[in-house]
């Protein structure tokens, strides 16, 4: 609910309440014991643009978090110079960029401010050497985005994933969502270079709609010697599925997901599922 009402603020205070209203008619109707909420989210933003009158209520504070990114990156390369390992720590870090579910995460400033403090909190979840065993001895690899701004040093880790010799595919959101990077970011930071096959989630979801993705990429994830998830969205979206092994990373910015994966709250997290 923090989230439509920031989505409202940031395009039409007047329409607080409309949506308001309408977002919590959804959630009676729709959330059970067993719902997806990746999917009941989606329902709900979905409604919330309509009300506002627009598709991509976030757009000026994507191109926000992207230029808060681009301020920070010769101290994120710096770091994700080191190692596989810092370069993960570096994505993760950029996962702080997604706002309107915490009073105190409301600016892109938020991660200029943080990003060291981030930074030096480290890996409360450190799985990074069994995924990269993994890209040793791997040939297909997918790789799912979740933000604008975290997108910019996803370019960082993607670059030390090609070290491995794996084919690498990325995967952004097919339309405009929250502040989820989508083709125009993709193609605005050269992943489409980077990557070996640039994809996309095949339409408008929270999370995944594994039933929009293409028969393409739907192949390459049946393939794929290893998934990397960005972000809790797609957390919930693939612990519904069976594909395996899958690493997320993440910052754990949300108790129940916290509680879902099994690791603490508020920390940065790199953790393998087999």
């Amino acid at each position: 609910m923090k989230r439509c009402i920031y989505e409202a603020r940031l395009v039409d205070d007047e329409k607080e309440r409309d949506v308001i209203e309408s977002a919590l008619s959804i959630l009676n109707e729709d959330f059970e014991e067993d719902a997806v909420s990746a999917e009941v989210a989606t329902e709900v933003h979905e409604k919330v643009n309509q009300i506002l009158g627009t598709d991509d209520p976030y757009s000026e504070v994507k191109k926000r978090s992207n230029e808060a990114a681009e301020e920070l990156l010769p101290r994120a390369e710096e770091i994700a110079e080191k190692g596989f390992r810092e370069a993960v720590l570096v994505a993760i870090a950029g996962n702080v960029l997604d706002f309107g579910y915490r009073e105190d995460i409301n600016s892109p400033k938020f991660l200029i401010e943080k990003f060291e403090d981030i930074i030096d909190q480290g890996l409360a979840q450190d799985d990074t050497e069994e995924i990269e065993r993994i890209l040793e001895e791997g040939n297909e690899l997918v790789y799912f985005t979740d933000n604008a701004g975290e997108i910019v040093f996803d370019t960082l880790l993607l670059k030390k994933l090609k070290d491995y010799k794996i084919h690498l595919t990325v995967v952004v959101k097919g339309e405009p969502i929250l502040t989820d990077a989508t083709m125009k970011e993709a193609l605005e930071y050269g992943i489409d270079e980077i990557a070996d096959q640039l994809e996309t989630t095949g339409g408008y979801a929270v999370g995944v709609d594994f039933d929009l993705l293409t028969k393409k990429v739907k192949e390459k994830l049946e393939r794929a010697d290893l998934i990397i998830a960005k972000g809790m969205a797609n957390w919930e979206s693939f612990s519904e599925m069976d594909y395996s092994p899958i690493a997320f990373l993440t910052r754990s910015k949300c108790q129940p997901v916290s509680n879902t994966m099994d690791v603490p709250y508020d920390e940065n997290i790199a953790k393998l599922f087999k």
